[in-house]
């Protein structure tokens, strides 16, 4: 048992507390490689069975386990990152995943992409979201990250207008908070003359900018990923940007914090083709166009409100193959083998022209 200081309360010397250290550290390699030849054996099964080797719903069981077993001091956030990393790995022993997103590297839709696989996964990054789906389709990666709506700005249009062009279904979801900071090499704000910057990182960082550094001229560069990179090769200058690309370029961080609404979130999809199971706090997503006559949107989702389902988001958008017709997507909480959901997606389908469950998925608390 290690021992915190002696009996008479004095503070032992660091060369003991490091032999502890050195100690623990063996039996966590050793028990690591028991969890790794565990999930190996599980992934033997998944390959015998043709089960995916992604699970969230099984994630989302061991990291509530894990958080109603934690003694502390580890904060629960630390100990789900440090098994994030764990999993990731066991999963890679079990089968290497690729996992296609909208890049470049360092991009929000990189973090979310890294906080569900985990470094482990090989990331592929994509031109374009349309080029995610169809990596995913053509099997050129397991599975895809792409952003589908942010609690400032709404949906995002080119995620929804995929849907009715593949078969791809939604897997599981996560967030992710939008954390502007401004980077540079300068060692004061009075030194920067220019701030590199993507449109949205720009309109969402406007106040701080004109508050702080008001002479700053505001130079736009498409994609966003790229701000940092420029900036790293300007001593006169700053860019927006995410921790991840602020790392992976290399530059440091001079102001954290920017953005002007620190509650901002994306929220971002995963699609691949397997369905997780149901875990009791789930939500689907559905699809569904309707005919061009009074009353039908009503009537759709009458369908909802008569079963008690809770419709949690609906959009619209044109639909591609007629003109001023519109496809509605809706999530809604439950899993789509619910009793109420079964009894309101039958009537859906009876109401509407064509309807289509894109997946049922665990639900994730936008705000942990």
């Amino acid at each position: 048992m290690l021992r915190d200081g002696n009996s008479d309360g004095e503070l032992r010397p660091l060369d003991e507390i490091r032999k502890d250290i050195d100690q623990v550290d063996r039996q966590l390699v050793d028990l690591l490689s028991r969890r790794t030849e565990l999930a190996m054996e599980v992934g033997r099964v998944k390959g015998r069975d043709g089960k995916p080797f992604f699970t969230p719903e099984r994630e989302r069981a061991v990291y509530e386990r894990l958080m109603s077993i934690n003694p502390g001091p580890l904060l629960p956030k630390q100990l789900k990152s440090i098994y994030r990393e764990i999993i990731s790995a066991a999963i890679a022993a079990e089968k290497p995943l690729t996992v296609a997103y909208w890049g470049p590297p360092g991009t929000f839709t990189n973090m979310a992409a890294l906080q569900t696989f985990g470094a482990s996964a090989e990331m592929a990054a994509q031109d374009t979201i349309s080029d995610v789906f169809k990596a995913v389709e053509n099997n050129k990666a397991d599975y895809g990250v792409v952003p589908v709506e942010n609690s400032v700005a709404g949906v995002v249009p080119e995620t929804l207008d995929m849907f009715p062009q593949t078969n791809v279904k939604i897997c599981a979801e996560t967030y992710v908070a939008i954390d502007h900071h401004l980077v540079s090499i300068a060692s004061a704000l009075d030194d920067i003359k220019r701030v590199y910057a993507g449109p949205q990182p720009s309109s969402q960082c406007r106040r701080w900018l004109k508050m702080n550094i008001p002479a700053a001229e505001i130079v736009e560069v498409v994609p966003t990923a790229k701000a940092a990179q420029t900036a790293l090769e300007d001593k006169d200058s700053a860019a927006i940007a995410n921790v991840l690309g602020a790392e992976m370029v290399g530059i440091p961080i001079l102001q954290e914090h920017i953005a002007d609404n620190p509650q901002n979130r994306t929220r971002f999809l995963v699609i691949g083709y397997n369905e997780p199971i149901k875990t009791g706090r789930d939500k689907t997503s559905i699809m569904f166009n309707l005919r061009n006559r009074p009353g039908e949107l009503y009537r759709a989702l009458e369908a909802l409100y008569e079963h008690g389902v809770n419709l949690m988001m609906i959009e619209s958008r044109p639909a591609p193959r007629a003109s001023f017709e519109y496809i509605f997507y809706t999530d809604c909480a439950g899993h789509h083998t619910d009793d109420n959901l079964v009894a309101a997606i039958n009537r859906l389908r009876g109401q509407a022209l064509e309807t289509t469950v894109l997946g049922s998925y665990p639900m994730v608390d936008n705000n942990a």
